[in-house]
């Protein structure tokens, strides 16, 4: 990765808290390798994976509120990236992901806590 990539990636990081960590990282993580990140920080309560400039952390932080997360309440409804469709779909299933839809455009999937990643190939 060259300098400049990581100085002009529009988004630095997200960090999404999850109320199990074991869990996510075995969905989120075969997801993030299908599409093109590789593992970068790893420590109890969390995990990362970065992509260019840019990087998605899953944490279980001793400092979460009880009540789980719900893509209908304020806060964050979904994560859009770019990527390759096929890939991503016969990564996520096998891990238990559900497919909530797919436009044509972009397939849209939940992980087991509620989380909805729409990734945009067309």
């Amino acid at each position: 990765m060259h300098d400049d990539e990581q100085d002009d990636a529009f988004i630095h990081h997200v960090e999404l808290w999850m109320d199990d960590l074991v869990t996510a990282e075995g969905q989120w993580g075969p997801v993030l390798v299908a599409l093109g990140c590789v593992p970068f920080q790893h420590w109890e309560h969390g995990r990362s994976w970065r992509r260019g400039g840019s990087y998605v952390v899953i944490e279980q932080s001793p400092d979460l509120r009880a009540g789980g997360h719900d893509r209908l309440r304020a806060g964050i409804n979904h994560l859009a990236v770019r990527g390759e469709r096929d890939a991503v779909v016969a990564a996520a299933l096998p891990a238990g992901w559900s497919m909530r839809t797919d436009t044509g455009q972009a397939v849209h999937l939940v992980d087991g806590q509620g989380f909805e990643l729409e990734v945009v190939y067309g």
